[in-house]
């Protein structure tokens, strides 16, 4: 039982770092189209999401380096961790700190997962999370009149959002 209990913590970990990866840009999207006016946070998410995704994907292909559990070719860059840090970013630039700050800590624990998942090397989540936040950086504006706050009690995340109609 001893042996398996490091493995499940391992696992625990990995599967909430998956599941803040997803939420991160799904709470950017989720701003842009139900409380902005206009599409144009849509669009400057979704250019930098790609610029981001198809610059890791290359990198991927051409460095093939192996991960640190061996389960395959494609270390360099984190995956994971450029889609954290993109969206962190795009919600830093469009909708300022107080909301980037949080974001930013989330896309953090991100990486840290990956890295102690055994999935990437610190050299993978530190590239990852240049191109992200690059990629963010270059594309986003800011927007007005949202506010964006994370939720955090009892075993419960979540973010509460308004704005003006």
């Amino acid at each position: 039982m001893a042996l398996s209990t490091p493995a499940l913590a391992s696992s625990s970990l990995e599967t909430s770092g998956d599941i803040v990866h997803l939420a991160l840009p799904v709470s950017a999207l989720a701003a842009t189209v139900f409380y902005e006016e206009g599409d144009a946070g849509m669009w400057q998410l979704a250019k930098a999401a790609v610029s981001a995704r198809l610059i890791t994907e290359g990198l991927k292909l051409a460095v093939d380096k192996e991960r640190p559990d061996g389960s395959g070719n494609d270390s360099f860059p984190s995956g994971h961790t450029t889609d954290s840090f993109m969206a962190a970013t795009f919600i830093q630039q469009r909708y300022g700190w107080q909301y980037g700050a949080p974001a930013y800590v989330a896309a953090t624990f991100v990486a840290y997962s990956r890295v102690e998942s055994d999935k990437h090397y610190v050299g993978d989540v530190l590239a990852g999370a240049a191109i992200g936040a690059l990629a963010g950086w270059y594309f986003t504006d800011p927007y007005e009149n949202i506010n964006i706050t994370p939720i955090v009690g009892n075993g419960q995340y979540g973010l509460y959002i308004s704005g003006r109609f």
